[in-house]
């Protein structure tokens, strides 16, 4: 294992794209104001960090599946890209050209090559158009393949799998899945390099996702396409997926080879999503583990691992030194406090309860013990601020910012992991019970 600097995979060294790599990103970063214009400048607000210090590549030919939860930053991270909106810092080499320095024709040229298909095929498509002239309007913006359109059209709409004689149909003539087709031989039409999916296959019924996605692979395998497949789905992820990476408030916690990934995650993070997929067998037995508490603002991200609030195997600090069952029994007892979970019937049962065995001996134990007396006074908030100043505040996870290489276990390709667990001087606590 080696460490890395930044909070993102190590992309190329030159910051630019090679003969493999059609996309590198290189700490790309977007912020958003809460407020526009005078009113933000005139409160001083702090901004929404919806994306930061996001770096990777894209090598040619390619699907990158992107995953995580609802809200972490996932389509933002693909509009800044394809400079929907414009970055706040950072870099995207598209075969050479940094397009965060593009603007006017330059720009409108580079976005012949990357296309974009978005979530719901209903609102994406106009319904005054007919299907035909919708196939054909980037070719019209971009000036291409003129007195040639409508053959194309209908040639692009056989290739996605719908009549070429329902050019003239309107979208609301066709289902959910046949959109997405639709929207799919528009983002052909220009014969684009780069494709960025953004949950494409969410809408569907389960039955017609397999088949869309199906057809996006034999596109992609035809006209040597590169997909950004964005999804919060991990089977559809798996499915398609050559690499994936894995995103939590902003930044990016893991990337690797999809089965490296699915079989070995190295992120806590990433093993929590992993544990929620349904197990389709009524059989089955054992417990999944449920992520604790609710995403902090990316307003004030947590410092350090932006995970750490929640991490169930937070690193306990360097100036105490007590034994695994211990650190485990600190830790669920701090997150109890900071959730009010349980009802202090008195001091003694409550210590009792989280710590049968005693609690730790040295500074440690004073804290302990403080807001144990604090939690039987019903000052729960000074408890939970004594807990996570002493405990959580003070760890590794929160004073630096996480960024490894780790040695795959299969194949030999990039496994990049956002976790203090992969410092060869740390050793992984015990989870804590709650």
């Amino acid at each position: 294992m080696s460490e890395a600097s930044g909070t993102g995979p190590l992309g190329n060294g030159a910051g630019e794209t090679d003969d493999d790599t059609i996309l590198s990103v290189q700490g790309l970063t977007k912020h958003f104001s809460q407020s526009d214009g005078m009113l933000s400048a005139l409160w001083d607000e702090p901004p929404v960090r919806a994306v930061e210090d996001v770096s990777f590549d894209v090598k040619r030919g390619e699907t990158l599946g992107l995953v995580g939860e609802s809200g972490c930053g996932k389509s933002t991270l693909a509009r800044t890209i394809l400079r929907l909106v414009d970055p706040t810092d950072g870099a995207v080499y598209f075969e050479g050209d940094n397009l965060a320095e593009l603007s006017g024709s330059d720009l409108r040229e580079r976005r012949r090559d990357m296309q974009m298909i978005f979530q719901d095929p209903q609102s994406s498509l106009d319904p005054r158009m007919k299907v035909g002239p919708i196939v054909e309007e980037p070719m019209k913006a971009h000036g291409l393949y003129a007195g040639e359109r409508e053959e194309r059209a209908r040639e692009l709409l056989e290739k996605v799998g719908l009549d070429p004689h329902h050019y003239n149909r309107y979208p609301h003539q066709f289902s959910g899945g046949q959109r997405q087709r639709i929207n799919l031989a528009r983002a052909l039409s220009v014969n684009p390099d780069f494709i960025v999916c953004d949950e494409p296959v969410s809408a569907l019924d389960v039955s017609i996702q397999a088949q869309v996605l199906n057809t996006m692979q034999e596109l992609q395998d035809e006209f040597g396409l590169t997909y950004l497949f964005i999804a919060h789905d991990l089977s559809v992820i798996r499915h398609i997926s050559d690499r994936v990476a894995v995103m939590y408030l902003g930044q990016m916690v893991e990337l690797a080879e999809t089965e490296e990934l699915f079989d070995h995650p190295k992120h806590p993070y990433t093993e929590a999503l992993l544990d929620s997929i349904p197990v389709p067998d009524p059989r089955a037995t054992g417990t999944r583990s449920v992520l604790e508490g609710d995403v902090p603002s990316p307003i004030e991200p947590p410092s350090g691992c932006r995970f750490r609030t929640r991490c169930p195997k937070l690193i306990q600090p360097d100036e105490f030194s007590m034994d695994a069952e211990t650190w485990a029994a600190v830790r669920a007892f701090t997150r109890a406090v900071k959730r009010r979970t349980f009802e202090p019937t008195d001091r003694a049962g409550v210590r009792a309860e989280f710590f049968p065995d005693g609690t730790p001996a040295g500074d440690a134990g004073t804290a302990v013990e403080s807001a144990l007396d604090e939690v039987a006074d019903d000052e729960w908030d000074a408890a939970s601020e004594r807990l996570v100043s002493t405990f959580a505040d003070a760890s590794i996870c929160a004073t630096e910012e996480p960024s490894y290489s780790v040695e795959p276990t299969v194949g030999d390709g990039e496994h990049f992991a956002a976790c203090h667990l992969h410092r060869e001087d740390i050793e992984a606590p015990a989870p804590a019970d709650d």
